[in-house]
């Protein structure tokens, strides 16, 4: 594949990405309203893991997942099992838009964790654009959450812890699964996620019958936002690196606010626009679709 193909690729899956995880947070209430938060994480990696096995099978990449299982279902510990069970608790006391811009804060994280564990240090465009996507989604989110009682502070924690575990995930991911198929390692990390929470997705079962509309948001969640959406993923961290594939939550909240809109009625406001704007400035810098002319580099007429 030549450059450019690898990188229509890449932002073919990174917009694609966004969507899907941008839809996950409304999925995730409709869920959760019924199911509860933690059998809503359960049968999202459950579900999730049963669509891809048949899949990783068909495309011969079984002996991939048998000779990496351990940091394979490791993994989803880090970036399926802890951070879907506090979001869906998170969804059920703020708004789908409040969450999906607090996940936003992923790529920090993100970047933080690979430079301090990979030496993966962002250069001078790329910085500029965390810099620019985290204010981004501080101007959008700054009035939001309250920490008073009674407020949603364990809420936004939720969400902050949430993101640090894909920043570990994703970091995990390029040091020890990084020759791994990404077929290979969105199976096991669902398989691991599913096992970590079958005993509380069990003990938590809800007592009367959810209906067919939190069941059809919960084939969503498991079938497009985890099992499409992690093959993307894991392709982009392979592909683009582990800070870069990271910031696509920059631009998760854009979707997930109209999503929200849509469905849900919250609001949108021309701040909320203007805000989204300054997110996906951010995006293009921090991911390198856009960068910053070299110094020097500006020519000068003679």
């Amino acid at each position: 594949m030549t450059d450019a193909a690898k990188r229509r690729q890449d932002l073919s899956d990174f917009l694609t990405l966004s969507a899907l995880w941008g839809s996950s947070f409304l999925f995730m209430r409709l869920a959760a309203t019924e199911f509860g938060a933690l059998p809503t994480a359960g049968l999202r990696v459950g579900l999730a893991a049963l669509f891809l096995l048949p899949i990783l099978l068909l495309r011969g990449h079984g002996p991939a997942l048998r000779a990496h299982w351990r940091p394979a279902l490791f993994v989803g510990l880090l970036n399926s099992a802890a951070p879907f069970a506090l979001l869906s608790w998170a969804v059920l006391h703020i708004t789908t838009g409040l969450a999906s811009i607090l996940n936003a804060t992923v790529p920090l994280f993100g970047a933080l964790v690979a430079w301090a564990w990979l030496k993966d240090r962002p250069d001078r465009s790329r910085a500029l654009g965390l810099a620019i996507g985290i204010a981004g989604v501080a101007l959008l989110g700054w009035d939001k959450a309250s920490f008073k009682p009674g407020g949603t502070g364990w809420a936004v924690l939720a969400c902050l812890g949430a993101t640090l575990c894909y920043g570990l995930g994703a970091s995990f991911t390029k040091r020890y699964l990084s020759h791994v198929p990404p077929m290979a390692i969105a199976t096991g990390s669902q398989v691991g996620a599913a096992l970590a929470l079958a005993l509380p997705t069990l003990w938590l079962w809800p007592a009367s019958p959810p209906g067919l509309r939190a069941w059809g948001a919960l084939v969503g969640l498991a079938v497009l936002c985890t099992g499409i959406a992690y093959i993307l993923y894991f392709r982009l961290i392979a592909s683009a690196g582990p800070a870069r594939a990271l910031a696509v939550t920059f631009l998760v909240p854009v979707f997930a606010l109209a999503y929200g809109a849509v469905a849900l009625g919250e609001s949108i406001t021309l701040w909320m626009v203007g805000c989204g704007a300054v997110i996906v400035l951010g995006t293009a810098l921090s991911t390198g679709l856009l960068r910053l002319p070299a110094p020097g580099s500006v020519s000068r007429p003679p």
